[in-house]
């Protein structure tokens, strides 16, 4: 019996349930991902783009995409390094250091029409972009969005061992940052 995954792999493999299939895929995961990117960029408009180019990449890699591992590993890979991507180029465009970038970034968040969080949300976002973008990241993917080690290592190409690391580190950067900030 296959399960919901396998039937919708075989469906994105035949030409004829190939959109149909997609959009499908879409729907499931467009919330998961529009988060997960959201986390990481801050701005509503900007999270829209990176999400939308994460899908366009999607369907460009559906013929490459061999099942190895499961849709919404992928999909979060994809959708990590398209942020990853985006950051990069705002920093070269803006010619900023990353801590101009950061800053542009809360400030963005606290002008953001679409942020209705309150301050302790908006000083725990303060907090996480004090890490550095590889822990920032998996403090993300494993606080907010609860995917496992094994999960992440598949998305991220790091070891279990060193997102555990990572993930110790950024919740003792954040309990400091909160303890600094009384």
């Amino acid at each position: 019996m296959n399960t919901p995954e396998q039937e919708l792999l075989n469906q994105l493999s035949q030409p004829k349930t190939r959109s149909v299939a997609f959009s499908k895929l879409v729907r499931t995961y467009q919330e998961r991902l529009y988060w997960h990117i959201r986390k990481m960029v801050l701005s509503h408009e900007d999270s829209n783009d990176v999400l939308q180019n994460t899908f366009m990449k999607a369907w460009n890699g559906l013929d490459g995409f061999r099942g190895d591992s499961q849709i919404s590993t992928w999909l979060y890979r994809i959708a990590t390094n398209e942020t990853l991507t985006f950051l990069s180029n705002k920093r070269m465009r803006s010619q900023n250091s990353i801590d101009d970038v950061e800053e542009s970034l809360v400030n963005n968040l606290q002008a953001d029409n679409y942020f209705n969080g309150t301050e302790l949300q908006l000083k725990l976002q303060k907090a996480i972009l004090t890490l550095p973008e590889k822990q920032r990241i998996v403090f993300n993917m494993k606080y907010f969005d609860d995917i496992t080690y094994d999960q992440m290592e598949a998305i991220l190409g790091t070891s279990a061992g060193a997102l555990k690391a990572s993930y110790h580190y950024a919740v003792k950067k954040i309990e400091k940052y909160f303890e600094d900030e009384e």
